[in-house]
């Protein structure tokens, strides 16, 4: 059977989430959340997801930076906020339009939980900010890293939802924590 894209969504959002879940759902809860599940909750979930793994491969540790080097915190959401934007793009076409300020505050507070409110906030913004100067960056090296973004992101969801991908989930995975990395070196301040 052949998946539209936004049902390839809402299944990746569903085995992503099993694999975080202690209670696994039944096969009948599973069926009926892919059923019914909001393409863009989905999405918000997967853009946390995917940031929340790159942050672990790329043996991130965002508890320390919160206090040593709080800017970095920003780079995390800026790199969901990515995430999200690439894995929005196709519903376009379907005439979905993405919602930034929502995604953005969906990825903070999944990414950052805990946090004061004025904390958060400023994460959403200097990630916002990152985000629209990459967005809007025409050099080569941005180009190029918006691609490479892009194209993992899209190798993810293959490789979650066809049999037939030549690539698991798990190959494809540590490509995001290389790309995250890059994204930091980036942002660090010498």
């Amino acid at each position: 059977m052949e998946m539209t894209y936004e049902e390839r969504l809402r299944f990746m959002h569903q085995l992503c989430q099993a694999q975080t879940r202690a209670d696994a759902p039944s096969e009948a809860q599973a069926v009926a959340a892919f059923a019914h599940g909001d393409v863009e909750e989905s999405v918000h979930y997967l853009a946390s997801f995917l940031t929340f793994k790159a942050i672990q491969t790329a043996d991130r540790h965002p508890a320390d930076e919160l206090q040593n080097d709080f800017d970095m915190l920003g780079v995390y959401q800026c790199f969901g906020l990515m995430v999200y934007a690439f894995l929005f793009m196709s519903l376009t076409q379907e005439g979905h339009q993405p919602d930034y300020d929502r995604a953005q505050i969906t990825i903070g507070k999944t990414l950052f939980d805990g946090l004061a409110p004025e904390m958060l906030a400023e994460i959403i913004e200097s990630g916002f900010h990152k985000f629209r100067l990459i967005a809007e960056a025409e050099s080569e090296h941005w180009q190029e890293y918006r691609e490479n973004l892009d194209k993992v992101t899209i190798s993810y969801m293959i490789a979650t939802t066809d049999d037939d991908s030549p690539h698991s989930a798990d190959e494809v995975l540590p490509l995001f924590g290389q790309l995250l990395s890059q994204l930091c070196e980036a942002f660090t301040a010498d």
